[in-house]
């Protein structure tokens, strides 16, 4: 494993990758209504990011056609923006939008409610959320990776849901995905301590029923097995001696969690 430690300068540079693509993500986020389909979703997203100076990170990476994924219900992650799929009223929809800025990238996700949703989908809503954020606050230097994934499980099955094993968050620099793999489940006081100078995607992935997922036919979007609902939250953070910073913020500067 070779983690690339990140001086407070490159750090301050990330912060504009990380800007771009939370407001892309916001602006993709109230767009959101029952009507409007992912592909059309997907257009706000990548007009935003170049309009900003920035480039989509996920386009054409790995050979994925979109700017964003776009994963609808029992979708957990890396859904294809399509013209095809329109969202309903109830649905619950997880996007992911990735910048790229002078050669720095900027990750994070939402799960935005279309519409109304029903009580249990609220729930887990704001569950997934709270999850996200015990886990950035577990990114500091006093802690190991096994803190964070402890703490984002440990609130996800006190809930009664399941935390999603396949995939996991990840460092992050001039690479999108960078070591150190960061799971969402461990155990405390286990696993890589973390330094300053660490950058991170922080993103719980949070099933209403079991953690076990499939993936689809076209190679990319991921299912959850037994059909039910999963959110997905993610915030690029950077570990300093005072704490975790989030970089992933419109603000234009890193906000302390």
């Amino acid at each position: 494993m070779a983690v690339k430690l990140k001086s407070p300068a490159q750090i301050e540079a990330m912060k504009e990758a990380g800007r771009v693509s939370a407001l892309a993500l916001r602006r993709v986020g109230e767009a959101v209504e029952p009507g409007i389909t992912t592909a059309e979703l997907d257009a706000i997203a990548e007009k935003v990011i170049r309009a900003e100076g920035g480039i989509p990170a996920f386009k054409g990476y790995g050979g994925f056609p979109g700017s964003i994924c776009a994963s609808v219900n029992d979708a957990v992650v890396h859904g294809i923006p399509s013209r095809k799929l329109v969202l309903r009223e109830g649905d619950i929809i997880s996007i992911d939008t990735g910048a790229i800025v002078d050669g720095w990238v900027g990750d994070n996700a939402w799960t935005y409610p279309v519409g109304k949703v029903a009580p249990e989908v609220q729930r887990l809503l704001e569950v997934g959320e709270r999850c996200m954020w015990e886990g950035l606050d577990n990114a500091r230097p006093t802690k190991r990776l096994g803190d964070i994934g402890h703490a984002v499980q440990s609130l996800a099955e006190a809930a009664g849901y399941s935390v999603v094993r396949d995939y996991v968050g990840h460092g992050i620099g001039r690479e999108m995905h960078e070591d150190p793999n960061v799971p969402n489940f461990g155990r405390r006081r286990t696993g890589l301590k973390l330094l300053p100078g660490m950058v991170l995607a922080i993103e719980p992935m949070v099933n209403a029923g079991t953690r076990k997922v499939k993936q689809c036919s076209d190679g990319w979007l991921v299912r959850t097995r037994d059909g039910k609902p999963s959110v997905h939250f993610e915030k690029t953070v950077a570990i300093t001696e005072d704490g975790p910073v989030v970089l992933t913020t419109e603000e234009g500067h890193p906000r302390p969690v």
